[in-house]
């Protein structure tokens, strides 16, 4: 698939990050899209982007969805092949996904069981759902977003980070067992596992809004105790700090990891096209995904040993979280 032009994509968790990057990319290169999110906002602030600088005749839908949920991606499937008046579709990117329920035996259930539904079950879901059309159409690709925690399951030794680590590496297992199945069944449908590091997105803030937590700047006293003990844990200075300064922190925070990341998701969305175009099934996407990959690949139990923090940072890699 070497260039987009007159192809239809299906974007999940199109609203913001390298959903809203990825549409804007394709539709300046005259291909169709169809996003979904959960936040109407920001699909209509993605679609507007998307028509300033689209090809002329380039059709863009938006649709809620959340894609943890079967029914409402059975009915978005439904509602783009109709707004598109189409029976097939040439890509697929499962991009949606939450953080949080970082620890299995202190975080609630409820958070836990949310976030591994968004990040694998949402894959699940929209792969199941939109097969039919990629098969149905002359050349198909399914581009599934896992992440460097799809191959390292934490955050660094003092960061538990189980929920999303566990989808992440359903998400390439899944990614790499349907790579032969349809090398088998359907050639002309292709599949990349993408594996970004850290990208300039708004997925912490995000997060609190879909498992409905309040703002940092609005978090109760007792989340705020919690937030002191987590920090404390990794050895950061904050025991004299009061409740307000610990909200501002965790606010700038989530700002930081947007907008001070070591890669945006405009180029991000680059990498992972560019790995399209090239027939690409495994894509890493930043130096430190790289660097991680093969350091874990070389010493794969040393991974979650605090020596091994130690090199990564010593190539000059600082993991947000640790």
């Amino acid at each position: 698939m070497r260039n987009f032009r007159d192809r239809l994509a299906v974007i999940t968790g199109g609203g913001t990050g390298m959903g809203r990057a990825l549409a804007e990319q394709l539709t300046a290169e005259g291909c169709h899209v169809a996003i979904c999110d959960v936040s109407a906002e920001n699909m209509a602030e993605t679609k507007g982007l998307c028509e300033a600088r689209a090809r002329s005749g380039t059709r863009i839908s938006t649709h809620a969805c959340d894609v943890s949920d079967e029914r409402q991606v059975v009915a978005f499937r439904d509602a783009v092949t109709a707004q598109h008046g189409t029976n097939h579709i040439n890509l697929l990117f499962n991009n949606a996904g939450i953080a949080g329920g970082q620890s299995f035996l202190k975080d609630t259930r409820a958070d836990w069981e949310r976030t591994f539904g968004v990040c694998w079950f949402g894959v699940y879901y929209c792969t199941r759902a939109f097969l039919p059309l990629l098969v149905a159409s002359d050349d198909g690709y399914i581009v599934n977003i896992s992440s460097l925690n799809g191959f390292w399951a934490c955050l660094g030794p003092n960061t538990a980070h189980t929920a999303y680590s566990s989808a992440k590496f359903a998400v390439k297992g899944f990614s790499e067992a349907l790579l032969v199945d349809l090398r088998l069944h359907a050639p002309h449908v292709k599949v990349a596992v993408v594996m970004p590091g850290h990208v300039g997105t708004s997925i912490a803030i995000n997060t609190n809004k879909v498992l409905g937590k309040p703002d940092p700047l609005e978090m109760r006293p007792e989340d705020v105790a919690l937030v002191r003990e987590l920090l404390l844990s990794r050895g950061l200075p904050v025991g004299d700090m009061t409740d307000d300064e610990i909200r501002a922190v965790m606010h700038q925070l989530a700002l930081s990891f947007r907008d001070d990341a070591p890669l945006t998701a405009a180029q991000a969305a680059t990498i992972i096209l560019d790995g399209v175009r090239h027939d690409a099934w495994r894509i890493l996407v930043g130096d430190d995904a790289h660097a991680l990959d093969r350091m874990v690949r070389e010493s794969p139990e040393a991974a979650y040993e605090n020596s091994f923090m130690q090199a990564l940072q010593q190539q000059g890699h600082m993991l947000w979280g640790f």
